[in-house]
């Protein structure tokens, strides 16, 4: 018996609209439609068929029901240029996640979220009580993922081939979840962290939504990331890019990021600002970043493949168990585990995971 919101959940991951899914199978739209909506099932070859077409084990077409991830529940910084498709790709991508993240849950135990509500704040304000609720101080954060995740963030990485979906996040429950393309810089990823973090603490339930919500989760990430006592007392002035070059290793953070963050507390004016803006574009820096940073990865994921392989566990078995493609457990770690193994530690064998 077809699940509908699997189906549903597949198409959309791959991309397909409900007519060409339809041209593919040799059925009209309409039956597509009411597969979908669960008011007729098609017989067991179709589903041989649709297994074949959208390159998903039949047997993910027949589990039970998975919680699916709604466009308004999620945080997306780039909707404007945002094809639906993209979209609709990226949250069957966080389905998949919240089935990774169950697994994971049931197999391991890991630290509870440790966010607190900071709606109502400005940005600013949200960035220096969040810093200080978690004992930061004003110094630079090492490793953003590693940070989320002591906190009890799920983080996912996107493998989706497009400029337009940089990141997303959204509260499943208790318990928030952070999707980073990984496509783009070392620095741009810890900028988008920072900035879906924003989001989770300041509007959980709801407020400025749009433009609005994604230029609050801005200044957020990078009042967090570029704490302003700490970039007063090392940069009182500037007078060349190079300067700012220079400076931007210290918080790991990409040439326009510090850019925009020196005109926001006032030492660049407004004449600067588009000079050096101008220059950086210049050079190539909206690109690519001068003295580039090492991508982080996730230490969660690391522990765990390392505890699971020393079982002669491997992803193609989680796959198998959730059964779904290869592919998608890879995408959703690609970038995040690393290519190196790690020593567990021996509170962090199966059952618990201890993140420092």
């Amino acid at each position: 018996m077809l699940t509908p919101g699997r189906l549903s959940l597949a198409r959309k991951r791959r991309g397909l609209t409900k007519k060409a899914l339809a041209e593919a199978l040799g059925v009209t739209p309409h039956t597509v439609l009411r597969y979908e909506s669960g008011d007729i099932s098609p017989p067991a070859e179709v589903i041989d068929r649709m297994a074949t077409l959208l390159d998903f084990p039949v047997t993910f077409f027949c589990s039970p029901d998975i919680d699916e991830l709604v466009a308004d529940a999620a945080s997306f910084r780039s909707l404007t240029a945002m094809s639906a498709r993209d979209r609709d790709a990226a949250l069957a991508a966080g389905a998949i996640g919240y089935l990774l993240s169950d697994w994971l849950d049931e197999n391991f135990s890991l630290p509870p979220a440790d966010l607190i509500d900071l709606s109502g704040e400005t940005p600013e304000v949200a960035a220096r009580s969040l810093r200080q609720e978690w004992g930061l101080g004003e110094q630079p954060i090492k490793n953003t993922v590693h940070l989320l995740e002591a906190k009890g963030v799920r983080v996912f990485s996107l493998a989706e081939n497009t400029r337009t979906v940089d990141a997303f996040s959204v509260w499943r429950g208790d318990r928030p979840f952070v999707f980073l393309n990984t496509i783009k810089t070392p620095e741009h990823s810890r900028f988008d962290a920072a900035h879906e973090l924003g989001h989770l603490v300041m509007h959980k339930h709801g407020g400025p939504s749009g433009r609005r919500a994604e230029d609050d989760a801005n200044r957020f990430a990078s009042s967090f990331l570029m704490p302003s006592a700490d970039v007063l007392s090392r940069i009182p002035r500037v007078h060349t890019l190079n300067q700012i070059v220079e400076a931007k290793k210290r918080w790991a953070v990409s040439v326009m990021a510090m850019i925009y963050r020196l005109h926001a507390l006032g030492i660049l004016s407004d004449w600067q600002y588009r000079t050096f803006c101008i220059q950086a574009s210049d050079r190539g820096y909206r690109t690519s970043e001068p003295f580039g940073i090492p991508r982080e990865h996730s230490i969660v994921w690391q522990k765990v493949l390392a505890t699971l392989w020393a079982e002669r566990t491997t992803k193609t078995d989680i796959a198998d168990r959730l059964a779904v493609p290869l592919e998608e457990i890879e995408n959703l770690l690609f970038g995040l585990a690393g290519a190196l193994p790690v020593v567990v530690h021996p509170q962090s064998a199966r059952g618990s995971l201890r993140i420092v």
